[in-house]
């Protein structure tokens, strides 16, 4: 039995307890510590917890009022739970309805409650996915949206957008929150860092193509 060729391999499947990659791989030196007002709920699609290129985890690294949990369909009551009234919960998500999809009417925004504690809950999944997320949780679908509008070009190069001005999610969570908390330079430290996570990601598909 070749030993060190076992320790190499085993070396290179160890996992990051932090961002829960591959050692070799690990994305922690691009995880950048902010403050953030505005809490933030990540609810992550199955299918994105071991995607190298999602970019959730390096947000919930960074932001440090977030929470971030795994499922498609969740236990009304344990989502319940996640959207606990002491905050006005706000779901990033496009204004625009789905007759097709049989959704509930969310409640409009009201922008008087950028004056009160606010969680902005986001959706971690292909576009697909989110959509089959909101329909199979009828309390996301009542949430009132919080649609982007004006934001810069997407530096997500890696990952095919589904249309042309869509983002990445810690993109679209960082320019939301910069709406929300009336602030457009706090949260570019984490955009800057985001280039270097991307880059990193391209670098491992140009090596295997």
């Amino acid at each position: 039995m070749n030993t060190a060729s076992t320790s190499s391999s085993e070396t290179r499947r160890a996992l990051c307890a932090a961002c829960l990659r591959p050692r070799q791989t690990c994305i922690c030196h691009w995880v950048t510590a902010l403050s953030n007002q505005v809490e933030v709920l990540i609810l992550q699609h199955p299918m994105e917890v071991s995607n190298a290129k999602g970019s959730a985890r390096l947000l919930h690294l960074s932001l440090a009022n977030s929470r971030l949990e795994v499922g498609e369909r969740f236990d009304p009551a344990r989502l319940q739970a996640m959207l606990s009234p002491e905050r006005r919960n706000v779901l990033l998500y496009p204004d625009t309805e789905d007759a097709a999809l049989g959704l509930a009417k969310p409640e409009p925004f009201d922008p008087a409650w950028l004056r009160t504690p606010l969680r902005l809950v986001v959706l971690d999944g292909t576009w697909r996915k989110s959509r089959k997320m909101l329909y199979l949780n009828p309390l996301l679908q009542s949430l009132p949206r919080m649609p982007l509008r004006e934001t810069p070009p997407s530096h997500y190069l890696i990952r095919k957008a589904h249309l042309p001005d869509q983002l990445s999610t810690l993109e679209a969570s960082v320019y939301a929150l910069a709406q929300l908390e009336n602030d457009a330079t706090q949260y570019k430290p984490l955009i800057d860092a985001f280039d270097g996570f991307v880059a990193q990601q391209a670098s491992y598909i140009k090596r295997s193509a």
